[in-house]
């Protein structure tokens, strides 16, 4: 039998009643027990005289319990002080002295030491009723309520907006017996129920079922006092806290909201240097060339789309000052001047300023604070669930930002349609969104060269008949004995040139005048792209308001702070700082070189061993009597497919390897470290990836000798180009490597998150209802962002695909335009459905990859002067003719020669410029001038006209240098004198 004793935190029993005899509260639990039994003690009858004095010692702990659990919370608001102050008016008629946060679910269990001789003692349980809990409005039957707090983003006064959580997890040493228990705690007060604090009256402290009691460790004692003094220094910055725990099957996780009142955002809005927003007006339609075609035509644009909601604004801004913040409200309500992304970054920005031990050991930020598993997650939450049927006019005018962005941009259905950019901004920040816009925009300019390769492929095929080359070929039955492609006393025979008729027609349809003129329009396309995206981008930066974004960070990152060997002043802010000698870093950053010069070398050695691979596997296959016409082929797809494995086991493996040198080279500020990175990811990259397409292109097949004087590689004869020609073999090259790449990483963004929610989930999986989830909960439950550095490094390596060996590939640019297609809708789903919500990060562009595009346009174009040139049979067929009166007869045996007497069994046919004795002809040395010529004379044609193309088209519109001038203008104007009306459409 149980008793149980129901105490409301306002009733006057709980904050009156007294134990008899004369016993306080604050006295200990063996004193109320001593008193309640010297109570009972005239009672003749022994065994009445125990049951009472039980039951009253059970009734005088809870009471006890009560009080002191209520004077403890009284004693906290009362050091609250002036943030209490801050603290709205709810007007939900409760007693002043009640916090929300006592209405509680607690259960405290109390055991009779003599469990022998009392047989009705069990357990005394004491109930602190709750108030009505406040679900998030995504739920299992997916009604959703009209209040704001519904959302989830709210303090439970529905008036404070949660702008950041920091979560913690405790572990769980037992079983819980209540599969729902969660506790809300108000703002940072001591949890009764935690195990790892004292209690304020240094008395006992009662311990939860879900636990048992231990004894922390020196580390975990240290990490207790470390949260508390980082919570306490927010606190005294004007930082209000409210504190949730969620019991979970594995883990207890605490939750810790931070809100930031409008004086402190304020305040740091203008150290941050925001610019605030004046006068606004609805964005204008979109500003494409898509979007102009169908207006000057007059047709309904079928990729526009209307957005629910407020729709995005374009405003004057001016830089933020306290002074002015009567003319910037205006009629805005302070609480919501700033958007949540704002605030968030703001929140963000203190987090990682505040101190929690001796700055100059670099015990500053949050970062360090995860870095050392003081805390687990850090994150600002989502606006809602994502999730919602839409029926009517009237739903989507309720919808949330997440949903909006999940119903008119994440979902496949939407590919075809502009994207949000702007409320993908407003929801991400301007960091994520020109990600998206560049994709965007570079998906957007791959249809013209995705429609002109696939007219160049179809051209090929209808003009293969007419082809002199091929036709030649396939009439030489028996004419021309080819030299066996291996050594003749491992078992090769001759083959005859007919064999290869059907290779010579697929030579045909990549290497034709088409994929010339192909090779030319890419390359200018590439130059015209960039172009035209930074006009693009300077829009977008100016109607962002991020013009002004200076890319400087005086912040020591964490990890630097954490493994600095000494102190030094900061000559920019003057303040003592850890530091790192600058002739040590520059002797890693060298040590770093020479890591990527190693790692260059063994993607080499990895090149190498390929090459014989293919040597050692086309040998039996030419021996086999039924494979020798197919020994090429495969030899050369499985080499292709076993480079692709190479690439992405190298590649993952270098990524890891790169982060962690660039770790050691200790470099100051995060945006040193993230351009170190790249600089380090990409180099390797790059050589990995195109380093096999570079070697078929330009190098094989060009130093094999001729019969009786052959080139060896580890004994075994140098391999020569494939039948076809080495541009056919290149082609396959590149459509294994980038169409594959393609799909394994489309396949890893689609599968491996859902991994990573299910072993996240499977970690933190809480006992209550996943309907009933709070919002942070929800969120903790999501993946962490990784950001944008793979999906830039994917995009970037894809327009190299496209650019360098596009002469090889005309149908490269259109595999790149389905694969971004489902990129864009892949990466946003990632981003809105699967993983936790990022800070909004301020740019005004792209950044370090746009030197990297640029890097890569002029590689291009020398590249493909150099395919055209020395790959291509494009400038032989051209000279034959011209020494031929313009015709192609014969054209096929004038390529061949004859082997030297003596060198073969039998005499045979080679592909070669060389006479009878091995000697090269004068036609070759003429065929080499030209080759070189063509090569001078493509690369400075089109590099005059893009030098011409970046001169006539500027970087920034002229219209908008006066727009940006005009609206300085205007801000100013509207600043000095508030009372002066201006018309908004001059705004913009």
């Amino acid at each position: 039998m149980s008793s149980v004793i129901l105490l409301p935190p306002w009733s006057n029993a709980a904050r009156t009643s007294s134990v008899q005899g004369g016993c306080c509260y604050r006295s200990s639990v063996l004193c109320a027990v001593f008193l309640a039994v010297r109570s009972c003690g005239t009672h003749r009858d022994i065994s009445a005289m125990r049951l009472k004095c039980m039951k009253q010692r059970r009734h005088n702990l809870a009471r006890l319990f009560v009080r002191r659990r209520l004077e403890s919370r009284r004693q906290y608001k009362d050091d609250m002080g002036q943030a209490s102050s801050l603290t709205p008016n709810t007007g939900d008629g409760l007693n002043p002295s009640t916090d929300p946060s006592d209405n509680n679910v607690e259960t405290v269990t109390f055991r009779r030491l003599d469990r022998a001789s009392h047989k009705d003692a069990q357990d005394t349980h004491i109930v602190v009723e709750p108030l009505p809990e406040v679900q998030d409005e995504c739920s299992r039957n997916g009604k959703q309520v009209k209040h704001p707090k519904s959302i989830g983003t709210y303090f439970r006064d529905g008036r404070r907006k949660i702008d950041y959580v920091l979560v913690h997890e405790e572990v769980s040493l037992a079983p819980s017996r209540s599969r729902n228990h969660n506790t809300t705690i108000q703002s940072s007060l001591p949890l009764p129920f935690r195990p790892e604090e004292k209690s304020l009256q240094g008395g006992m402290r009662p311990t939860p079922l879900t636990s048992t009691i231990h004894q922390n460790t020196p580390k975990q004692n240290r990490k207790i006092d470390t949260r508390k003094t980082f919570i306490d220094k927010l606190k005294s910055q004007g930082i209000e806290i409210e504190e949730e725990f969620a019991e979970g099957k594995r883990t207890n996780v605490r939750f810790i909201k931070l809100h930031a009142p409008f004086p402190l955002l304020a305040h740091w809005a203008e150290e941050l240097g925001f610019r605030a927003r004046i006068l606004c007006q609805a964005k204008a339609e979109e500003d494409n060339w898509s979007a102009r075609l169908f207006k000057s035509l007059r047709l309904p644009n079928c990729f526009a789309q209307e957005i629910p909601g407020d729709p995005p604004k374009v405003c004057c801004t001016y830089p933020f000052r306290r002074s002015k913040i009567a003319t910037l409200l205006g009629n805005l309500d302070s609480e919501s001047y700033f958007t949540s992304t704002e605030r968030s970054r703001i929140v963000n920005e203190i987090l990682a300023r505040t101190t929690y031990g001796d700055r100059r050991k670099g015990e500053v930020g949050i970062e360090r604070l995860l870095k050392e598993g003081v805390y687990t997650a850090s994150y600002p939450l989502h606006e809602g669930c994502f999730h919602r049927k839409v029926n009517g006019n009237e739903d989507q005018e309720k919808l949330n930002p997440r949903q909006i962005l999940h119903g008119y941009w994440a979902r496949w259905s939407k590919w075809s349609k502009y994207q949000p950019l702007d409320n993908v901004r407003e929801y991400f920040g301007e960091k994520i969104a020109f990600y998206f816009a560049w994709l965007g925009f570079y998906t957007g300019w791959l249809i013209p060269p995705s429609i002109v390769g696939v007219l160049i492929f179809v051209y090929g095929l209808l003009t293969v008949d007419e082809d002199p080359a091929s036709s030649q070929v396939c009439r030489s039955i028996g004419q021309y004995p080819m030299c066996p492609l291996c050594e003749e006393s491992q078992g090769c025979h001759q083959w005859d040139l007919s064999d290869v008729c059907t290779y010579s027609k697929l030579s045909y349809l990549f290497d034709h005048p088409g994929t010339v003129a192909f090779a030319i329009f890419v390359s200018f396309w590439a130059v015209t792209f960039l172009e035209y995206w930074k006009r693009y981008s300077a829009r977008l930066a100016h109607r962002w308001d991020v013009v002004d974004v200076e890319r400087e960070e005086i912040r020591p990152r964490p990890e630097f702070a954490l493994k600095a060997p000494s102190i030094a002043t900061n000559p920019v802010t003057g303040i003592a700082e850890p530091a790192f000698p600058h002739s040590v870093r520059r002797k890693r950053i060298m040590a770093g070189v020479c890591f990527v010069f190693l790692m260059v070398c063994m993607v080499i050695i990895f090149i190498v061993a390929i090459i014989v691979y293919r040597i050692v596997v086309s040998i039996p296959l030419f021996q086999h009597e039924t494979l020798k016409s197919q020994a090429q082929v495969i030899a050369n797809l499985s080499g292709a497919v076993v480079n692709l494995v190479l690439i992405m086991a190298l590649g993952r493996f270098y990524e890891k390897l790169a982060y962690k040198l660039t770790t050691w080279e200790m470099h100051r500020t995060q945006i040193e470290f993230e351009d170190n990175l790249t600089f380090k990811v990409f180099a390797f990259q790059f050589v990995n990836l195109y380093a096999s397409p570079f070697y078929i292109a330009f190098f094989k097949g060009r130093f094999v000798g001729y019969p009786g004087n052959y080139l060896h590689i580890f004994g075994l004869r140098n391999e020569e180009c494939s039948a076809g020609g080495c541009l056919v073999e290149l082609s396959q090259q590149l459509f294994i490597i980038m169409v594959g790449k393609q799909v394994i990483n489309n396949a890893q963004e689609i599968l491996w998150p859902k991994v990573q929610a299910w072993w996240q989930n499977r970690k933190v999986e809480f006992t209550q209802d996943k309907g009933k989830s709070k919002r942070w909960e929800a969120d903790y439950q999501l993946v962490e962002n990784a950001g944008l550095f793979q999906e830039y490094l994917e995009m970037v390596m894809q327009f190299g695909f496209i650019t360098i060996f596009v002469a090889a590939f005309p149908l490269a640019p259109l595999f790149a335009l389905l694969n971004n297609i489902v990129e864009i809708r892949l990466d946003a789903q990632k981003f809105v459905c699967n993983t936790r919500r990022t800070v909004g990060h301020q740019a005004k562009n792209i950044g370090i990859w746009l030197r990297i595009l640029e890097f890569l346009v002029h590689l291009a174009v020398i590249s493909n002067a150099f395919l055209i040139s020395f790959t291509s049979e494009f400038l032989p067929k051209i000279l034959y003719q011209y020494e031929h009166s313009w015709s192609m007869d014969g054209y096929v045996n004038f390529t061949l020669a004859i082997s030297p007497k003596g060198s073969m069994i039998e005499p045979c046919y080679y592909r070669s410029f060389r006479d009878e004795d091995g000697n090269l002809t004068a036609f070759y040395w003429k065929l080499l001038v030209v080759r070189l010529a063509f090569v001078v004379i493509f690369e400075h044609f089109v590099f005059g006209v893009c030098r011409l193309i970046d001169a006539v088209v500027p970087d920034v519109p002229k219209t908008l240098a006066i727009k940006m001038k005009r609206d300085r203008y205007l801000a100013k104007q509207i600043l000095q004198d508030p009372e002066h009306h201006i018309r908004i459409s001059e705004c913009t």
